[in-house]
């Protein structure tokens, strides 16, 4: 009697164990070395700065999981590290798509992404990762060009998952984005413009690259003007979209000075819009308002224009580091990742991208994290539930495009006395998490 009442405890505790057991699974298997992640990066080339200056950020995401020990991986019940693996797209869209292929078949990539290109650098990206099911999640531009892009491909991109901003397409019903303008390009800098329309006549000249992102932009952008009363010269017959290699934009600013246009607006590389600045000057064209995107965003290009050509003209922001309620890897801040920017690159200007790149990986990292393994399928179901804080605030993907859209915010190039001279302060934002630290400047000064 006394070693039967002996055994129930024994019993018990070993009943406990099992079921301790089998609650928390012993890991399985071996535990890699490191998790690989690849991407093609455009560190040279009229793109350099999106990719070979601002990948910086992905490269400090990278340093501060590491410095974690890894991802947590729950399969393996053990942190792992990570290693980005590059390989440079020279800003070659024909080039992506083997170069990622080459990861993938070379490097055993376990995923893909990283970082931010223009959208024709990533649908070699996307094509590669739905033709070997590997997860990737990376920035593009224009939500219109990428999900244009997206549409007319021959098989759906289902394991693409995509960072970028809209130029008016409202987000879905239900989005915590939905109805807010802080979400969409057109309405801020509409907002923007605003502000001394009236001391203009509303005549616009507009000019785009002939690519899927300028003409995306471009078509979208004079619909949307035209709705708010401005007048777009020649907008029907998509005057301004001009081809690849075009060094001569002067019959064009002939016909936009006859017209007696007073707002330039262009989508495009930033050596051209460099081009087409000295040429309008030349001209005796000088608009009153010049807004560019895509090539008028970083120091590192504009400051190529030469003189003073890059004041007053605005231009999309979409981080800073005064951006709040964003916060990195390890407690990581905006300001304290631009004061790592500062050391390591000797006190050059900041590059906003550092802030989307350092995003775009830190998001990556947690679905995988999320998901507990490096199992392709649970970690797109990962990416799928994504709602996230990070260093470009709160990540939600759309359900049916994988999108996920960044704020807005316009900004203008003006004179500073740091030895860099320019700076692109925020002038107009309706984001309360990214305010506005400078006045607008109107008319743009041509001198």
């Amino acid at each position: 009697m006394v070693k039967r009442l002996f055994l129930i405890p024994l019993i018990i505790t070993l009943m406990a164990l099992t079921v301790a057991l089998v609650a928390c699974p012993s890991p399985t298997g071996e535990v890699p070395e490191e998790i690989l992640i690849g991407d093609t990066v455009s560190y040279t080339g009229p793109y350099a700065v999106f990719g070979g200056v601002a990948s910086w950020g992905t490269e400090a995401a990278f340093e501060d999981i590491n410095e974690q020990g890894g991802i947590y991986v729950e399969e393996y019940g053990t942190r792992i590290p990570v290693r980005w693996i590059v390989r440079d797209c020279e800003s070659d869209p024909l080039k992506v798509a083997p170069l990622t292929e080459d990861l993938i078949l070379s490097e055993n990539v376990d995923f893909i992404g990283g970082h931010f290109e223009v959208p024709t650098l990533r649908q070699g990206t996307a094509m590669m990762a739905d033709e070997y099911q590997i997860p990737a999640v990376f920035g593009v531009g224009t939500y219109e060009a990428w999900l244009g892009m997206r549409d007319a491909a021959a098989t759906p991109w289902n394991y693409s998952w995509a960072f970028g901003f809209s130029i008016g397409t409202p987000a879905q019903a239900g989005d915590f984005r939905a109805d807010d303008p802080g979400y969409l390009m057109m309405p801020t800098w509409f907002g923007a413009l605003d502000a001394f329309a009236a001391d203009t006549n509303k005549k616009a000249a507009v000019f785009a690259f002939d690519d899927p992102d300028g003409r995306g932009w471009y078509l979208g952008f004079t619909g949307a003007v035209a709705e708010q009363g401005y007048e777009c010269y020649r907008a029907e017959d998509q005057f301004g979209i001009y081809p690849p290699g075009t060094t001569d934009f002067t019959s064009l600013i002939q016909e936009w000075k006859n017209a007696g246009c007073e707002i330039l607006w262009g989508n495009c590389p930033a050596p051209d819009i460099g081009t087409v600045l000295k040429q309008c000057q030349s001209q005796g064209f000088e608009p009153k308002v010049v807004f560019a995107t895509r090539g008028a965003m970083f120091y590192q290009e504009i400051v190529s224009w030469g003189g003073d050509l890059p004041n007053g003209v605005g231009m999309e922001v979409y981080w800073t580091p005064d951006m709040q309620n964003a916060v990195g890897i390890g407690g990581e801040t905006p300001q304290s990742l631009v004061a790592r920017w500062y050391e390591a690159s000797g006190n050059e200007p900041v590059p906003q991208g550092i802030g989307w790149d350092y995003a775009v990986a830190q998001t990556m990292f947690d679905a995988i994290e999320r998901a507990g393994t490096l199992d392709a399928d649970a970690v797109c179901q990962a990416l799928n539930e994504t709602d996230l804080i990070t260093m470009w605030g709160r990540v939600v993907f759309e359900q049916d495009t994988q999108f996920q859209r960044v704020p807005c915010q316009f900004g203008q190039w003006q004179k500073t006395d740091n030895p860099w001279v320019w700076e692109s302060p925020t002038v107009f934002s309706y984001n309360d998490f990214m305010p506005a630290t400078a006045g607008l400047i109107f008319p743009k000064p041509w001198d």
